[in-house]
């Protein structure tokens, strides 16, 4: 079965059309500033990259640009719609409803709404994809695939907040934790990498982007993950905060005459590493910086990585050992340095790093020593294949 993959943001839309059986990607793309003028980045199996700047005046012309796109007769990989089995949304957050991946129909779409408040710059644009495509292909299964669905095996010590109980009876205030598909992902990959046996294992998967999480997964399931009831909490990142005492909130809206609103788009806009450092909030501006003699942009790195390692020792506690370590996402998969800067914290754990090995970018390898106490890996994280195999699993296949 082909599978087209949807992620919908607000102003764009990325896309991937998936054979289910041999898991190759026939096509992949971006259409972005929808809304706005439109730009269009296509690209078949057989790597001719091809880029268009019509205008796309909203999501369904979007959706519909990527069907054209896809059975053009030059550039196309199918030769009708009809090839298309099924398609799998990306959903940010599912609440407390959906712990699974699910075929959505109506009732779906309006338990997904009444989550809106918990993610309103993802959900909404999520839900615009949803409907665009249902509209256009109404014959066609979509199925939603939940960032926060691997999250909810999580027991209440773990997501509970330590506020009054009413808080999360009427409104649901929790943690739930994002990334959840990619963690999934990568867990399962790693059980096999490292014959692990999932009914009794013990790993922590660090997702290392511009947002970034942690997770400890036990016997294949999520019981604890640094993000919250928003990705704001948890690690420093690229330009979110990441934890911090909630009185300084207060405190910088009263010094700098902010309202809430204002002072919660500084701390997920403009901070982690890019305030910190004052440089920028990639790594590779970071590490060029630092390589110049810049002290500010040296003390944001030291930071990320050593508030990564403080996860990775607590995760260590609360899953009573570790099995395996992996790094995943933009920087856990081809910063080797950062690597190495977190791994040094964790000597007490036995890990030593093969820094020959630790010189991998962007593919699977164990970069730990053989006589390493825990094994450490670097694998590619894959979340349009994984949403590729939930909806052909949920739909028989």
């Amino acid at each position: 079965m082909k599978v087209l993959v949807i992620n919908c943001g607000s102003s764009s839309l990325k896309y991937q059309l998936i054979d289910s059986r041999s898991e190759e990607v026939l096509a992949a793309g971006l259409c972005e500033r929808i809304g706005i003028d439109g730009r269009m980045t296509h690209t078949p199996s057989s790597g001719n990259t091809v880029v268009k700047n019509d205008p796309l005046p909203d999501h369904g012309a979007a959706i519909q640009a990527v069907l054209s796109a896809l059975t053009d007769k030059a550039h196309g990989v199918i030769s009708s719609l009809g090839e298309i089995g099924a398609v799998g949304h990306r959903l940010v957050h599912g609440g407390e409803k959906f712990a699974a991946s699910v075929i959505i129909n109506d009732e779906v779409i309006a338990e997904v709404e009444a989550c809106n408040d918990l993610a309103p710059l993802h959900n909404p644009a999520n839900l615009i994809g949803v409907r665009a495509c249902r509209q256009i292909m109404p014959d066609v299964p979509m199925v939603g695939v939940f960032d926060t669905a691997f999250h909810q095996t999580m027991p209440p010590k773990a997501y509970l907040y330590g506020i009054p109980h009413q808080y999360y009876q009427e409104h649901k205030v929790r943690r739930y934790g994002f990334h959840g598909t990619s963690h999934n992902y990568v867990a399962k990959r790693v059980h096999h990498l490292a014959e692990l046996d999932p009914d009794n294992s013990r790993v922590i998967v660090c997702h290392l982007g511009n947002g970034a999480s942690v997770t400890a997964v036990k016997n294949g399931k999520s019981v604890d993950t640094s993000m919250g009831l928003t990705p704001l909490e948890g690690l420093i990142m690229g330009t979110r905060s990441g934890d911090l005492d909630p009185g300084v909130i207060e405190y910088i809206a009263k010094k700098e005459h902010l309202t809430l609103e204002e002072v919660l788009k500084v701390l997920n806009k403009e901070s982690g590493v890019l305030g910190l450092s004052g440089v920028s909030s990639d790594f590779r501006d970071l590490t060029e910086a630092m390589e110049q003699g810049n002290e500010q942009a040296a003390v944001a790195v030291e930071a990320f990585c050593y508030r990564v390692a403080k996860h990775i020792g607590a995760y260590t506690a609360a899953l009573n050992g570790v099995d395996a370590i992996v790094f995943t996402a933009g920087i856990g998969e081809n910063a080797a340095h950062i690597r190495s800067m977190i791994c040094d914290y964790l000597g007490f754990l036995g890990i030593t790093i093969d820094e020959e090995k630790n010189a991998v970018r962007g593919k699977e390898a164990e970069i730990s020593t053989p006589d390493s106490k825990v094994s450490v890996f670097v694998i590619p994280t894959n979340e349009e294949l994984a949403i590729a195999r939930e909806t052909a699993a949920l739909l028989g296949e």
